[in-house]
């Protein structure tokens, strides 16, 4: 199955954002190769971008905040169990303390390094980061790829706690939800949300079909627009009823 996630409000959108960078930033790099470390930086510049939004610790604070009110109503139901229940409470907890105590700006150490915003000034040109532009980078690219990733992970340090939180909202957002077998008949399908009020849809498809969904949704209504995954201009998947699981998230 191929998910196709669609975050209903911008909190959720910067977490999914955030997630997929430092997902992206891990899998770069965990690469030996300077291109992919090259590739780790850009994401580093954009982890610090996303991150530097003034609202972002106090959404982190509310979410963490939200979801331990939600699961502390739980304790004593006899269908949790009371163990695992403390367990996540506290992650919560150590995660919320965590971005209550962060001070200063958490990607100050990126716009204070001379070195980095050099190269992130020059990655917005095209081919602006070859040799002759950037030398103390092309010595850099050639150090042992251990030294490199090392000193990858020192600059994503500071960024640690804010994955955590991150981390922690979607994860307890995404269990919340149960896949549905839905279809729809000419590719299209339509759907009032009935009080549900979702954070998060879900959309699964089986991998070997060619289509993806085009899905706009808001707290009233979700209206999903099946295509071909084709390259060229999007063709609607008009001549087949398109079978999938849908999945809604909320806390």
């Amino acid at each position: 199955m191929i998910h196709y996630e669609y975050p209903l409000n911008e909190r959720i959108r910067t977490l999914l954002r955030l997630e997929d960078l430092f997902e992206r930033f891990d899998a770069y790099a965990a690469a030996p190769s300077p291109h992919s470390h090259q590739a780790a930086l850009l994401c580093l510049f954009e982890i610090a971008e996303v991150t530097s939004r003034t609202d972002l610790k106090s959404d982190l604070l509310q979410e963490l905040d939200r979801q331990k009110v939600a699961l502390s109503a739980l304790r004593g139901n006899p269908q949790v169990q009371d163990g695992m229940l403390e367990g996540v409470l506290t992650v919560i907890e150590n995660a919320f303390q965590g971005i209550y105590r962060m001070s200063g700006k958490v990607w100050q150490h990126v716009r204070e390094d001379e070195w980095l915003m050099a190269i992130k000034q020059r990655a917005t040109i095209p081919g602006g980061l070859c040799e002759f532009d950037l030398p103390r980078y092309h010595y850099w690219l050639h150090k042992p790829a251990d030294e490199r990733t090392q000193q990858l992970q020192l600059w994503l340090e500071p960024f640690v706690l804010i994955r955590k939180a991150v981390n922690i909202i979607l994860r307890l957002l995404r269990e919340s939800g149960r896949a549905e077998q839905q279809s729809a008949p000419g590719g299209v399908y339509q759907k009032m949300q009935e009080n549900r009020n979702p954070l998060l849809i879900r959309v699964s498809l089986a991998d070997d079909l060619p289509c993806v969904p085009e899905i706009s949704a808001n707290k009233y209504a979700l209206n999903i627009r099946f295509v071909y995954a084709g390259f060229g201009q999007a063709r609607a998947c008009a001549d087949q009823a398109i079978d999938f699981e849908l999945s809604f998230f909320t806390l």
